[in-house]
């Protein structure tokens, strides 16, 4: 994997029995190289993540924990990987006045999944469409309009208003 520098770079997911959007089809994603996220990436398959690794085994993932004398195995687990995302997000997200670190004011500890909550959450109020939601979180319409398709009566008032207003705006 370290020998790999790449011009654009792809997510890949074989394909998945139980997955109700994917069905039994693999997943592919070409990342957008927004921000120099390229040279990010390339930095850390290059360099960093054989510091992370040490003597370690290459589990052949992109992620892999840092191995330490107590722990030598470098791939995450569900639960390895929830633990590390909130532990990040407690040390990095979270704004703590009192030392004027983190990034996001009224951030609470969560862990990945939460994620989609946000998204998909975001994309309703944004377009009122179940299917888009559903394409952003990798999920079915039925599943997100069953458990993020809770709006309040006044977001479904201004989404209607804001179609409403570019029809009448470009006539």
């Amino acid at each position: 994997m370290a020998d790999f520098c790449a011009a654009a770079w792809p997510v890949f997911t074989p394909p998945l029995t139980h997955s109700s959007f994917f069905g039994d089809k693999p997943f592919r994603l070409i990342l957008p190289d927004l921000l120099d996220l390229y040279r990010y990436i390339d930095a850390y398959v290059d360099r960093h993540r054989a510091v992370l690794l040490r003597t370690a085994e290459d589990p052949g993932t992109f992620f892999v924990k840092t191995v330490k004398t107590t722990s030598t195995e470098a791939s995450y687990d569900i639960t390895s990987f929830y633990e590390a995302w909130r532990l990040t997000i407690q040390r990095y997200g979270i704004y703590n006045p009192y030392t004027g670190r983190g990034a996001i004011k009224g951030l609470l500890p969560h862990g990945p999944h939460n994620v989609r909550d946000v998204l998909a959450t975001h994309i309703l109020k944004q377009t009122g469409s179940y299917e888009q939601a559903s394409y952003a979180i990798q999920d079915t319409a039925d599943m997100v309009a069953k458990h993020y398709g809770r709006f309040l009566p006044q977001d479904k008032s201004a989404l209607a208003a804001r179609i409403l207003n570019q029809v009448w705006e470009a006539a």
